[in-house]
């Protein structure tokens, strides 16, 4: 891997597969976002064997050369349990968003996993409170997703939690004023682009990592080579999801990847 400009990309993970142990979601469009752990361990060694580093967002956002940013979503179990041991061997940091409401349901973090990951030095980001489209939602609704979800986790960790990425990676104009109100410093979405000094802190772009990524791929996406390709497909369904609505596009989306 080679550096050509100063950017960092984002990656985005979700649930680790583990052997013997069932994901907390069966549905297609979830479980294609899901790698085996064998598959996320070569990926981040390929990371660290081409002289690259794995931060978090707080680090990326000094935009250190040669390094990508490790996110993961929704706070499931594995974050713990397979995800960090292996970043901590390899000295690498990471921002875990953690859905609120979530948290100590089967398959997801406890309390008590969640300060130990925050205990461990990796950093703990807001997910929402129980992960709903927040383009779809009231003002009371996006208070109750934004707002309460960063108090709920602050009084869990007793440290503040500054950033938020949002679910589905569906947003507008109402959720980022009221996270600003909130008190974060950043939103990290679904738009696969890498992030510079002049990016919008509230308009983060992460790259989603799906199962079965060759590895000549994923190189391509840690240096931010040809993401425009990936950003196009994107502009792609946010315009088929602007025409249908969120509810009739993720029907259509499972109907189809359940083919």
């Amino acid at each position: 891997m080679t550096a050509s400009q100063p950017s960092v990309v984002f990656l985005m993970y979700h649930e680790l597969a583990l052997a013997g142990r069932s994901l907390v979601e069966s549905e297609p469009g979830y479980v294609r976002y899901v790698l085996d752990a064998a598959e996320f361990e070569w990926q981040m060694r390929a990371i660290h064997d081409s002289g690259f580093r794995g931060v978090a967002v707080s680090q990326a956002l000094e935009f250190p050369s040669r390094s990508v940013a490790i996110t993961f979503d929704d706070g499931c179990e594995t974050d713990l349990l397979s995800a960090a041991p292996l970043l901590e061997q390899l000295g690498f940091g990471a921002t875990f968003y953690v859905v609120a409401g979530w948290i100590g349901k089967p398959g997801f973090l406890s309390a008590a996993q969640v300060r130990e990951l925050h205990d461990a030095g990796f950093e703990i980001g807001c997910h929402s409170m129980t992960h709903p489209y927040l383009s779809d939602l009231d003002e009371p609704g996006l208070y109750r997703e934004i707002r309460e979800a960063k108090d709920t986790l602050e009084q869990m960790l007793g440290h503040p939690v500054k950033h938020f990425s949002c679910p589905g990676g569906r947003s507008d104009e109402r959720a980022v004023a009221m996270a600003k109100n909130a008190g974060f410093e950043t939103i990290a979405t679904s738009v696969p682009r890498a992030n510079r000094s002049l990016t919008n802190p509230f308009s983060l772009g992460r790259v989603a990592i799906k199962r079965g990524l060759s590895a000549d791929g994923f190189q391509d996406i840690c240096v931010g080579r040809a993401l425009w390709k990936i950003e196009l497909s994107g502009d792609l369904r946010d315009a088929a999801k602007r025409v249908l609505g969120n509810r009739t596009y993720d029907r259509l989306r499972s109907l189809i990847l359940g083919k």
